[in-house]
């Protein structure tokens, strides 16, 4: 045993120091430097933000809608105009003409319901209407006999109204046919009738070119067109042709000088004229032609226009 050697000394070692193993990485183990906390509390430091979470806890967070304060609040005025003048609106139409619906009268035909504003119960009349209605001032019927002699019933504005509603190449001429009926003393009404129902105003048929008030066949004084269709009177003007039609009125039929030849008297009604005037012979519906006359006459009596 070499000399100094402390083999089979049972003296004691001295103790080896050892770091205690952890699981947190050695360069955790760093201090932080010494913050003061009262300076913690204190200190307002802007939030820096990784992947939209602030690093640390004690940052100081932004409201959730600080960023959109430049557009929100626009918008929600935006929204409240918006909602105050729809209000607006719908009130205007709701109490733009309080009442009950105006109805709008056509004579010549079914009347319909029609909603010109009032209330919300009378906004439905359109869509619940089960057809024409009945006019409130129905066009009286005449119960006595058609005579075509007498005063006008009409006045030359009236006859120019109907003339113009039909667009008739005689319009504007009311006057010069209230005129010779006074003249010949047969009430015009009579005469405007016969030319809606031979022409509709002279728009269709043989009277566009002839003129002719009642499609007058071939006469001695006035030049026949159209043979191969039974031959019609071709008149000057439509002033000659209305006073042809007063003409053949008073005298033929009124005085008797066709009328008394084919039916043995003179005629002075609708009734009696029509049957000679318009014979069944001819392709004509006598009952027919009599209604749409006297229901003219009416209807223009009465203040009507279209028939």
């Amino acid at each position: 045993m070499a000399r100094g050697s402390s083999y089979g000394d049972n003296s004691s070692l001295p103790p080896i120091t050892v770091t205690p193993q952890t699981n947190v990485p050695r360069r955790a183990t760093r201090e932080l430097p010494a913050v003061d906390n009262e300076e913690l509390e204190t200190q307002v430091v802007p939030v820096r933000r990784t992947g939209g979470l602030s690093v640390a806890a004690y940052y100081e967070e932004e409201h959730p809608l600080a960023r959109h304060r430049m557009w929100l609040k626009p918008m929600l005025i935006c929204m409240v105009v918006i909602v105050v003048g729809s209000l607006v609106v719908i009130s205007a139409a709701l109490h733009l003409r309080p009442g009950p619906s105006q109805l709008v009268n056509v004579t010549s035909v079914g009347t319909f319901p029609i909603q010109l504003g009032g209330s919300v119960e009378a906004f439905y009349t359109w869509q619940n209407s089960n057809g024409p209605i009945v006019n409130k001032k129905p066009i009286p019927v005449h119960t006595g006999p058609y005579s075509v002699l007498g005063k006008p019933t009409i006045s030359a504005s009236l006859i120019n109204q109907v003339l113009a509603s039909y667009n008739s190449p005689a319009a504007g001429k009311g006057q010069t046919l209230y005129n010779l009926g006074v003249k010949y003393g047969i009430d015009p009404v009579y005469a405007l009738a016969f030319f809606w129902q031979e022409s509709d105003f002279g728009t269709t048929g043989e009277a566009r070119i002839t003129r002719s008030l009642g499609n007058e066949r071939c006469l001695a004084d006035r030049p026949c067109i159209d043979r191969n269709r039974g031959g019609y009177a071709l008149m000057q003007s439509w002033e000659d042709g209305f006073e042809h039609w007063y003409r053949l009125i008073l005298y033929g039929y009124v005085q008797g000088q066709v009328t008394k030849p084919l039916v043995g008297h003179v005629c002075t009604t609708v009734d009696e004229i029509v049957p000679v005037y318009a014979p069944s012979w001819d392709n004509n519906d006598v009952a027919a032609y009599i209604a749409a006359v006297t229901h003219a006459v009416d209807t223009w009596r009465h203040g009507g226009i279209q028939v």
